[in-house]
């Protein structure tokens, strides 16, 4: 399919009018508010993993279910709620799927049991591809083709930054005064988007022929399916790590505990740096960006194993895997170039890949450490899974050469 069938069919739920770069940049704003509240909340519970495990006496790596159950939530909501919503406007779906979110944060900090908690987890994943995945569709409707990589980079620069800033200082809080007290600033993140987006969004007019059948269609493209089962696998060493920061800065290089808050920061500026650079350069090469991304995780991640009792190497190490994030923005155009006129279903499914990325990582990350591999060993695990997604990326590489 040609380039500009697929911007036109991205174009059909855009605003009437050409915006202004006033308009487009309080747009963006707006989003990527939403990706703060959606990154801070994600994230935040990998620091506060020994906290939650004290509150409700369970282990660390029981605790870390708790990650697995939002990461599936992610994947399950994603798909579901962009076939049930392909007849909605895309501004009230994402009014809809963030106050979601925001009523699922304030739940979880008044969880009275580990059960619950992890049920509300699950509950406040549902709706983070569909927002993710509209949030980007808007933002590439919104300016040039050769600039939608750099545009959907801007809202998930919400999310990188949330990494830099709101995951650190959520996980400050939660040690200091109340891990629960994390999840009830992000709730108030949420309700903040809302009224931004309900202010500065402006309304779309919904796509000609949008039913729940076309956007199933995108999961019969053999190219959707590949872009989405590389982002699952390939990039699901980033979480098998970073699932298990907070043991292995204080047990693995035997930092003190506020050292936890410095590595979650180093690796935010990681993904800060991946996703702007990652961006620029999915616009200039859409497929090497991916494919680099790929390699470049298999050798950092072998480095983490290596070198992760020095502290200078795991700070090291931490900032390239964020770096790695480079591969989000690349990832996210990618599926729209293949999706055809089933842009919502395959933008949102996006972060149920990404997500399917966040659980096995976290899932085969705590078997090696039941195992008694030790936390280090998470870096091995990562570097495997990366060599895995590159056999799936070069199967989706081979299709494009045939014309498929």
């Amino acid at each position: 399919m040609s380039q500009v069938a697929v911007n036109d069919s991205i174009e059909t739920n855009s605003v009437a009018e050409a915006p202004s770069p006033i308009a487009i940049a309080l747009v963006q704003l707006a989003l990527a508010c939403g990706g703060f509240g959606i990154g801070t909340g994600e994230f935040a519970i990998m620091g506060l993993l020994p906290n939650v495990a004290n509150t409700f006496a369970v282990t660390t790596p029981q605790a870390g279910h708790v990650i697995s159950a939002y990461a599936l939530g992610v994947v399950v909501g994603a798909p579901v709620i962009a076939v049930l919503a392909a007849k909605m406007e895309r501004r009230s779906l994402l009014l809809l799927v963030m106050g979601i979110f925001a009523i699922g944060n304030i739940l979880s900090a008044m969880a009275p049991t580990f059960d619950s908690f992890t049920v509300m987890r699950f509950v406040t994943g549902l709706p983070h591809g569909a927002y993710f995945g509209v949030a980007a569709i808007v933002a590439a409707s919104m300016v040039p083709t050769h600039k939608r990589a750099r545009a959907i980079g801007r809202v998930m620069l919400g999310l990188t930054v949330a990494t830099l800033l709101g995951t650190p200082l959520a996980t400050v809080f939660g040690q200091s005064l109340n891990w629960r007290l994390a999840f009830t600033i992000v709730g108030i993140i949420g309700l903040l988007t809302v009224a931004l987006i309900w202010y500065y969004v402006p309304r779309d007019r919904l796509a000609e022929g949008a039913s729940f059948k076309r956007e199933l269609g995108a999961f019969k493209r053999p190219q959707v399916l590949l872009t989405l089962a590389t982002a699952s696998v390939g990039f699901g060493g980033m979480f098998a790590m970073f699932s298990y920061i907070a043991p292995t800065t204080t047990e693995v290089a035997m930092l003190p505990e506020s050292m936890v808050a410095v590595m979650l920061i180093i690796f935010g500026i990681g993904m800060n740096v991946g996703n702007v650079v990652g961006s620029w350069l999915a616009d200039k090469s859409l497929m090497g960006t991916i494919g680099g991304c790929l390699v470049f995780n298999i050798v950092v991640l072998t480095l983490f194993s290596l070198t992760a009792a020095n502290p200078f190497m795991l700070a090291l190490c931490v900032f390239c895997i964020g770096c790695g994030f480079a591969a989000g923005p690349a990832i996210q155009t990618r599926l729209m170039d293949v999706a055809a006129d089933a842009q919502t279903l395959a933008a949102a499914s996006h972060h149920s890949a990404f997500n399917i990325a966040n659980a096995l990582g976290a899932w085969l990350g705590g078997l090696v450490i039941a195992k008694g591999y030790g936390f280090a060993a998470t870096g091995y695990v990562g570097a495997i899974l990366s060599f895995i997604g590159i056999f799936v990326f070069a199967a989706s590489l081979s299709l494009d050469r045939r014309g498929r």
